[in-house]
């Protein structure tokens, strides 16, 4: 008997914890910032010299979306 209430409260004490974790992480993913892809491109960008070159081996033309023109 004892056994059984105890197996219980483990299944929804872990039940609990899953959830609690679960929200824990929506709230990380979906909280509101002020960060902008702008903001954050300088620091992932290649430097100018190295975009030039790949342009220039692209055939030193880009449209703004980052395709080559044909």
């Amino acid at each position: 008997m004892w056994a059984d209430i105890l197996g219980a409260a483990v299944l929804i004490l872990g039940i609990y914890c899953f959830l609690v974790l679960v929200g824990f992480r929506r709230r990380m993913l979906t909280r509101k910032t002020d960060r902008t892809a702008e903001s954050m491109y300088d620091n992932y960008a290649d430097p100018v010299s190295k975009q030039r070159k790949y342009a220039r081996d692209h055939g030193d033309t880009w449209k703004d979306d980052g395709s080559p023109v044909p």
